[in-house]
């Protein structure tokens, strides 16, 4: 059997019919879009209807709100040091305990050189403390930056509410949308968003390609300079073949996006019930407001490396949270600003579906979860005392 990969949130798998546009790119109409000859025009063109593909997915007014850019880290980047640079007699950043580390290692960073960064902290369900964002927004902030969904728990935030409040006192807004595009509905041109991230391989694109939108008239300030690329904003030769493989993806998902969420959240659903049936064990991150892909499991007093390396040995691909930190011993910095009681730390899994899971995936998974984990609890006794502190975080969650 081919294996069941239920990690998308860490990457999904380039459709075939993404791979297909991308093709001719490399060997055909691989000419430089800004020669002015035909053969540079043809590119440039196909690089228009890219960029239109991503503006229709993102609900965004104008074609040139679109940069691509390599990917969601130099967007995020990108989105924070050009509102410092353009903000003048600010420089203090608001964002969240939560984000990405393409955010808040950056933000680290900013800290040390002077920059003074809020993180505003989230309640046990990963939901936004909204007062203490609305007391971090003053007339000293640049920006503020949170991501429209939580790569680890799927929960959604506010966004277009937190961008009015940042409007408000002058700041612009950025969010990290890299999960959440291609996954639930979204029409920047209806909020106050002022910059968004997205990128191409979390929505069935190719690895190394990503956009930012720049809302028409927002004050920006390039990160990479050189030629005259992406109307200034983006230097550097275009990435041909990612860019048509974006596109491609963004038109395949927005024709499909109300019918396979739906059936993706089933699936999630399905999951969930299956594992809870199995008794100790927490669904994390807010259940009511969250992306319809993801679902991130607790196990009490079990080792999430334990278990995903029986599943992986059993052809399933899950993750102990992000990619970019699962190569880390220490516990995931969104569940530790979730409070998480230490014995359901180690113990979470996030599983991440697509619209490529199946029924009958879930359906393997969830006899393989029953054998591991009945054999892992052989080796852990349960502790009274640890098992009551767990049922009181379960009711706070509820």
């Amino acid at each position: 059997m081919r294996p069941i990969y239920l990690d998308n949130n860490a990457t999904t798998r380039t459709d075939p019919s993404v791979v297909a546009a991308m093709l001719p790119f490399f060997s055909e109409q691989f000419g430089n879009a800004s020669s002015a000859h035909a053969v540079g025009r043809q590119v440039a063109e196909s690089i228009r209807e890219a960029r239109r593909s991503v503006q229709a997915l993102i609900g965004s007014a104008f074609d040139h709100e679109v940069v691509f850019t390599s990917g969601g880290t130099e967007s995020d980047n990108t989105a924070i040091l050009s509102a410092l640079a353009v903000q003048e007699q600010r420089d203090e950043i608001v964002t969240t305990a939560v984000e990405h580390p393409a955010v808040l290692s950056l933000t680290d960073e900013l800290g040390r050189r002077g920059n003074k960064c809020h993180l505003i902290p989230v309640d046990c369900a990963g939901r936004l403390d909204i007062d203490a964002y609305r007391r971090a927004l003053s007339p000293r902030t640049a920006v503020a930056s949170v991501m429209w969904a939580n790569n680890e728990t799927g929960t959604i935030f506010p966004v277009e509410v937190l961008a009015k409040m940042a409007r408000s006192v002058g700041a612009l807004f950025h969010t990290d949308a890299v999960q959440a595009v291609g996954r639930i509905p979204i029409d920047v041109k209806t909020t106050e968003i002022d910059m968004l991230s997205l990128s191409g391989h979390k929505l069935h694109g190719p690895k190394g390609i990503g956009a930012l939108y720049v809302r028409k008239d927002t004050k920006f300030r390039r990160l990479i300079f050189g030629g005259p690329q992406e109307r200034r904003r983006r230097s550097g030769t275009e990435n041909v073949p990612g860019i048509i493989g974006l596109g491609k993806a963004s038109e395949l998902v927005a024709v499909e996006l109300g019918r396979e969420r739906m059936k993706i959240a089933a699936l999630r659903n399905r999951l969930e019930q299956g594992v809870l049936e199995l008794g100790n064990c927490v669904v994390l991150g807010d259940q009511e407001n969250r992306l319809p892909n993801t679902s991130n499991i607790a196990f009490e007093h079990l080792e999430g490396e334990a278990i995903t390396h029986h599943l992986n040995r059993a052809g399933v691909a899950v993750s102990l949270g992000s990619a970019c930190g699962s190569g880390s011993m220490e516990p995931s910095h969104v569940l530790r600003a979730m409070n998480v009681p230490s014995i359901l730390l180690r113990g979470a899994i996030r599983f991440s579906l697509s619209r490529e899971t199946t029924s009958e995936e879930i359906d393997r998974v969830l006899v393989m979860l029953r054998k591991i984990i009945a054999k892992l609890r052989g080796a852990s006794p349960e502790v009274p005392e640890r098992a009551r502190s767990i049922s009181r975080f379960n009711e706070s969650i509820q």
